[in-house]
């Protein structure tokens, strides 16, 4: 049997960041917490946390804090259907996801909101690309993701949400100064693009499809999708923007497309773990439902 006391210590840890504050959270001495950690860690035969500024998990603690997550919403299950197990009410139990910054800018945060308002749960959400959401949930740092891979890890279960289309955009006055011999493999090497961070291969990936080749993009990084449009406004670079967010400048005229007709579309899956619980069946719910709003059929 896993000693769920030292459990609670680690998942404290990991969410605290420090062994002092998952002392506080957990009304105990941090050396009670070390001691929790220690036992386990001589139980598993392996390092479960680095300690630091903030403390991390090493992959096998990230798996277990993910088992202690599953373990507490079937708890929250239970009490719903055992209430006098819970005479004071239904604690809030944590939910962690990972989302595409696109998506939770967009479609996804309405969802979530709507569902963490009527659920008794604290929602912690962690934005990446949506091609190493997936890396989240292999390594136990979160229950459900948003991801752009359709083979879902072991444990989860993969539902289809549609595709988030793309548009290359720019100025007109970037356009003029940028690409006014056309939009080609020269031009696209000198012409400042924007990206999210460096695991944002978006724009590459459209350049790719137009030239037939992969051309060496020089690149500023925004870790923002409203940042993206801002910075495309201003004539700072051109980037891949989601549809839904730049509509109303290019029918305004502000924004344009590099090249017409070459809009890329990404497909989107919800992972979820398959641990039966209808705190996730509800969030899985309110996300299949708002994404076939706002998504294009795959």
């Amino acid at each position: 049997m896993l000693d769920y006391a030292a459990l609670s210590a680690l998942a404290a840890v990991v969410r605290e960041g420090s062994f002092e504050r998952a002392a506080q959270s957990l009304f105990v001495t941090p050396s009670a917490v070390s001691q929790r950690i220690r036992s386990l860690e001589e139980r598993v035969g392996c390092t479960l946390v680095v300690r630091g500024q903030p403390c991390r998990p090493t992959d096998t603690g990230r798996r277990l804090c993910q088992h202690v997550d599953r373990v507490r919403l079937l708890e929250q299950e239970l009490q719903g259907a055992l209430p006098a197990l819970a005479p004071e009410g239904l604690t809030r139990v944590a939910l962690p996801v990972a989302v595409n910054a696109d998506s939770l800018d967009t479609w996804f945060a309405p969802a979530v909101a709507a569902f963490a308002a009527a659920a008794p749960v604290l929602v912690e959400l962690s934005v990446d690309d949506q091609d190493h959401t997936a890396t989240w949930l292999r390594n136990g740092a979160v229950l459900a993701a948003v991801t752009g891979t359709a083979r879902p890890p072991a444990g989860f279960n993969s539902r289809p949400l549609g595709a988030m289309r793309y548009r290359a955009t720019a100025s007109p006055a970037y356009m003029s100064s940028h690409f006014a011999d056309g939009v080609g493999a020269e031009s696209l090497a000198r012409a400042p693009s924007l990206a999210f961070n460096a695991k944002d291969d978006l724009q590459a990936r459209w350049v790719r499809r137009l030239c037939h080749r992969d051309v060496e993009l020089p690149r500023h990084t925004l870790p923002s999708a409203h940042a993206f449009v801002t910075a495309a406004l201003a004539g700072m670079g051109w980037g891949l923007q989601p549809e839904v967010l730049v509509a109303p400048h290019l029918a305004q005229g502000s924004l344009v497309e590099l090249v017409p007709g070459t809009a890329l579309d990404v497909p989107l899956y919800w992972q979820h773990a398959r641990a039966a619980s209808s705190l996730m069946d509800g969030l899985t719910q309110g996300v299949v439902a708002a994404s076939a709003r706002a998504l294009r059929p795959l």
